[in-house]
């Protein structure tokens, strides 16, 4: 049976929502797509014209998984700064999205993505990656380390 959907999100364009309750601590997904170096899917991303949109997935050996190819639905988990879900990377490199609290049907799986750029923070750079989550600690980014 199906836990989760995609759908439209009151957040951010589509969202990945539950279908049944989701107990804290369940593997849920596998973030998945083509396993790739950073120089490469960014170049694949300045050429999709999306700023503050991404399927780029950091990986700890400095490799990235880009949801853009060969993704599935993980792709379209969007951030919170208040997240019910986290992704756990395994020794092998395999990205995997738990809950780490709770989730009941209907509720949208969020994760905080905490991006890092390597360009000088602008005032519209900043714009591109401001966070709509509408919790009551939200941080205002998307960004590890935006000013605020």
């Amino acid at each position: 049976m199906r836990r989760v959907t995609v759908r439209k999100s009151s957040i951010h364009g589509r969202g990945v929502f539950a279908l049944q309750a989701i107990a804290a601590g369940e593997r849920i997904l596998e973030y998945r797509g083509e396993v790739t170096y950073w120089r490469r899917a960014a170049a694949r991303h300045r050429r999709s014209g999306a700023p503050g949109h991404t399927f780029i997935f950091g990986l700890a050996d400095g490799r990235v998984i880009d949801g853009s190819v060969d993704g599935n639905s993980a792709r379209w988990l969007n951030h919170s700064c208040r997240p019910n879900c986290e992704a756990i990377e395994d020794e092998r490199g395999r990205v995997f999205i738990e809950t780490v609290r709770d989730v009941m049907p209907g509720d949208e799986l969020f994760i905080a993505y905490g991006l890092t750029i390597d360009e000088a923070m602008t005032p519209e750079l900043v714009a591109d990656y401001a966070c709509h989550c509408g919790t009551k600690r939200c941080t205002g980014s998307m960004l590890a380390s935006a000013s605020r």
